[in-house]
């Protein structure tokens, strides 16, 4: 049975506060969502490749524990905090192949915002690219990037990313659109 986002909210907060009572209740619930956030980014992959779907799930989930009395906010928060580290796991991975697969030399090539982040070997420099641009657009407008990575590595709805940095769904709406111009204008220079 599915819990209620207010309950989720609940026992995240009290997780924070040190409440090993609300972990034990909470975990699986939380390895569930994981589990469905890292399904939709695996879920075009070939079943052999090198990642696997509970990888990413184990690493992330090692992660978000190992998360001392953190300040959780709510449901959207915490999902939004773990599809950053789902980023990091997967950009990490990506450098990782691209570089031993180039001999230490990664490549910049086309890629398509729109399109769930893709581990293939061959799609793993556009990750990179993605994350380099990423980067470079939060030097100067970090809302339009948080914006690109809770929708593309997160995937949040737009609702849930204005709830998370506390704007109108319509700014989120107006940044996701500047932003994939901006970020498909990045990766093909």
């Amino acid at each position: 049975m599915r819990e209620s986002s207010q309950e989720v909210t609940r026992l995240l907060q009290d997780w924070g506060k040190g409440d090993e009572n609300a972990a034990r209740e909470l975990f699986p619930i939380i390895y569930a969502e994981l589990r469905r956030l890292a399904r939709g980014y695996m879920s075009h992959e070939r079943p052999d490749h090198t990642l696997q779907t509970t990888a990413l799930i184990h690493e992330a989930y090692l992660r978000l524990t190992g998360q001392k009395r953190a300040a959780w906010q709510n449901r959207t928060q915490f999902f939004a905090v773990a599809a950053q580290m789902m980023r990091r796991i997967l950009v990490d991975h990506a450098r990782s192949r691209a570089y031993h697969k180039r001999g230490g030399v990664v490549a910049s090539v086309p890629v398509e915002v729109e399109q769930n982040a893709i581990l293939a070997p061959e799609r793993a420099s556009e990750l990179v690219a993605l994350d380099s641009a990423l980067e470079r657009l939060a030097a100067f407008d970090a809302r339009k990037a948080k914006v690109v990575e809770l929708r593309y590595f997160g995937g949040l709805e737009a609702q849930e990313i204005a709830d998370v940095l506390g704007v109108s769904e319509i700014t989120v709406r107006r940044d996701w659109k500047m932003a994939k111009a901006w970020l498909r204008q990045e990766v093909k220079a």
